[in-house]
């Protein structure tokens, strides 16, 4: 059985270790340290209206989501900024079930709307589109690399 509990600055030593390894593993490949994660999931914590849940099953971390509601035209939304599942027990219906358990809190909260960002064309996106999210025709993602690359 999966317990759910609030992510904070008390147990979220307990997520740096899983952030690390599964954005180091495929199909993600980062470069994640315990410093960056642990400043990134701290980040995070303080962000205004942060939301984060934390789960175990038989004592042992599952996994976790985070994000932050923001104010939008229509009510409040929320991004979800990181779904991390354990290595190991990936596959096993775990990040839907805490896709759910998070939905079903935002719904409690009438937080009107969810959104995140993720890979094109991987297992995420397979994921995410697996439990009923689609891709926002009206947005689209752009980025602009600031540093730039020494040729040698």
């Amino acid at each position: 059985m999966t317990e759910m509990i609030p992510l904070t600055s008390e147990n979220v030593e307990l997520c740096i270790e899983i952030y690390m390894n599964v954005f180091n593993s495929e199909p993600w490949n980062e470069r994640w340290t315990y410093e960056r994660a642990k400043e990134r999931l701290s980040d995070l914590l303080h962000t205004p209206k942060f939301l984060g849940l934390l789960f175990h099953s038989d004592h042992k971390p599952v996994g976790f989501i985070a994000g932050n509601s923001k104010v939008s035209d229509q009510g409040l939304t929320f991004y979800l900024a990181e779904l991390c599942v354990n290595n190991e027990m990936q596959g096993k219906g775990h990040g839907s079930k805490m896709l759910r358990s998070l939905e079903a809190e935002l719904q409690k909260r009438e937080i009107k709307s969810l959104y995140l960002l993720t890979a094109n064309d991987g297992l995420a996106e397979a994921f995410y589109l697996k439990n009923d999210y689609v891709v926002n025709e009206d947005r689209v993602v752009m980025k602009k690399n600031l540093l730039k690359v020494a040729k040698g």
